[in-house]
């Protein structure tokens, strides 16, 4: 993946050249129909289908990205000649028809560091489609894979630890689940508050592709960082990337009435603290409150997160691996809340 990352900007600047035009591999007209292409060079995203050279767009990465089982994460946006993307006055990035959101999931010391899956988040006139692929032995290709499938991989973490897992590649209904706002497919990690374009991206280029590049201001702190926010506030960047895309009222998690959206949810009993269990079953572990402040080790959100158990762990998609750091994190934001009085 290191390959791939170094491999991505040249090939994104070099592709884009200063122009606006119709990339030469990507077939729109693929993009844009009702088709799911059974393999991913039919859509002519990558150079030579090498998910390294990518045939356009530009690369992003996100200042709090969602957790994947330790996977290294690679991105870029393809958006039709003529077209640009724009920031909405609610910094949600508004992505015109035609547009790929592609991110490609691996690690370092798994197959050489060549990709496992590659999903692509597709803006039809229909609405936003989501479509997996995983890439094939040979890795010549990718291959849809709407039904999802596990796929056996052993990997170390950060901390060097060895972990053997069945990588979940999620279903198209999964990626629904997770995408779905008021019924609706949509991005979840683009937002002008969480984006930050290529660093080596010109100011030029990225005039081609976004209409107003200014108003992407990465301003969430980054959860693993202590210098870019306090443990509450990068605690809430962690829940808002992690869980606020089901947790919010107009999520797939909205009866749950846990609300974990960044700053748009009061931190009170909608977002966790002193809230009792509604419907969360053995999830709740026996425990009485989702945060019990001053105390993690009686907060079930804690006790979900650190579960792979299919019936108790949170998030219920995305993972087989308990992500300890973002796990510890939030154990401290809770640990340091005032307890609650008597």
């Amino acid at each position: 993946m290191k390959r791939i990352l170094a491999a991505l900007s040249a090939a994104l600047l070099c592709s884009s050249g200063g122009a606006a035009l119709a990339p030469p591999g990507v077939d729109q007209a693929v993009v844009e129909s009702d088709a799911m292409p059974p393999k991913l060079s039919e859509f002519g995203l990558f150079r030579g289908n090498d998910p390294g050279q990518p045939a356009t767009g530009i690369g992003y990465t996100l200042r709090a990205p969602l957790f994947s089982d330790y996977t290294e994460k690679h991105r870029f946006v393809s958006i039709p000649a003529g077209k640009k993307a724009k920031v909405g006055n609610d910094g949600v990035i508004e992505f015109p028809v035609g547009t790929v959101l592609v991110k490609s999931f691996g690690w370092n010391d798994v197959n050489g560091g060549r990709p496992v899956e590659t999903r692509l988040l597709i803006r039809r006139a229909s609405g936003w489609v989501a479509l997996p692929y995983i890439w094939d032995a040979d890795g010549k290709d990718a291959t849809l894979a709407l039904g999802g499938r596990r796929v056996p991989v052993t990997f170390k973490s950060p901390d060097g630890e060895t972990h053997s897992i069945r990588y979940a590649v999620p279903n198209k209904n999964q990626c629904k689940e997770c995408h779905s706002l008021g019924g609706e497919i949509v991005p979840i990690g683009p937002k002008a508050r969480n984006f930050i374009v290529d660093p080596a991206a010109s100011g030029k280029l990225r005039s081609l592709y976004f209409e107003n590049p200014a108003a992407l201001k990465p301003v969430m702190p980054q959860w693993d960082d202590a210098k870019s926010g306090s443990v509450a506030d990068r605690a809430r960047a962690y829940l808002d990337v992690n869980c606020a895309h089901c947790h919010n009222p107009a999520g797939s998690a909205s009866n749950s009435g846990l609300f974990l959206r960044w700053t748009d949810d009061p931190a009170g009993v909608n977002y966790g603290i002193g809230k009792r269990p509604t419907a969360a079953g053995r999830g709740s572990g026996g425990m009485d409150f989702a945060v019990a402040p001053g105390d993690p080790d009686h907060s079930f959100l804690i006790y979900r997160l650190e579960s792979t158990d299919p019936g108790i762990a949170m998030p219920e998609v995305g993972r087989s691996t308990v992500h300890k750091e973002g796990a510890a994190l939030l154990r401290q934001w809770i640990a340091e809340m005032p307890k609650a009085s008597h």
